[in-house]
């Protein structure tokens, strides 16, 4: 397994050892030791599956004041997977991080407490699962602007068609800084 460090503090982007051949494959998607070793200690209390049709765009979510933690990846299609630091005292605050996570590439992200997460569906359909260090509360649910240009995220849309679709929660999201005043 391998594991990489992003521009943002805590971020991580972990790489499977994928043993396949004609029958299929193997990965271990999670091993406690590995991941302690990284800096990805949990505990998870609670995994999501989330399934979405092409073009659809989800987030940007996060808690507060019960961040979660999250390590996601893809189980079949393929994602546009992007976190923002929203941890006020970081030195890359506002800052995000973007990947393709997808069922061929079998990579997955870690996004520690303090990031909003959302992600862009790249395929006909996808399924992202999910598992988070703190449960949902749904008083503590908060969203950013996916298009928000304080952040100034870059996606690909032209890969979808051109536009996002979007829950009507989703499409009417503050800015960051509106977002974070209001807490």
């Amino acid at each position: 397994m391998k594991i990489s460090a992003t521009h943002i503090e805590g971020v991580l982007v972990i790489e499977p050892a994928v043993f396949g051949d004609e029958r299929g494959f193997f990965m271990e998607t999670w091993r406690a030791d590995a991941f302690t070793a990284a800096g990805i200690s949990g505990p998870f209390v609670q995994e999501n599956h989330s399934r979405s049709t092409l073009g659809v765009l989800r987030g940007l979510h996060f808690q507060s004041p019960r961040a979660q933690g999250k390590l996601v990846r893809v189980a079949s299609g393929a994602v546009f997977d992007v976190v923002v630091d929203i941890r006020t005292s970081s030195p890359s605050f506002a800052a995000w991080f973007g990947i393709e996570l997808s069922a061929e590439n079998h990579l997955a992200l870690w996004a520690p407490p303090g990031m909003a997460h959302g992600f862009l569906t790249l395929t006909e359909g996808a399924d992202v699962l999910y598992k988070c260090t703190d449960y949902y509360v749904p008083g503590d649910d908060r969203a950013i602007s996916w298009n928000d240009p304080a952040i100034g995220i870059a996606w690909p849309l032209a890969r979808i068609g051109g536009s996002a679709r979007l829950s009507g929660r989703d499409a009417a999201a503050p800015t960051l800084a509106a977002a974070l005043a209001s807490l």
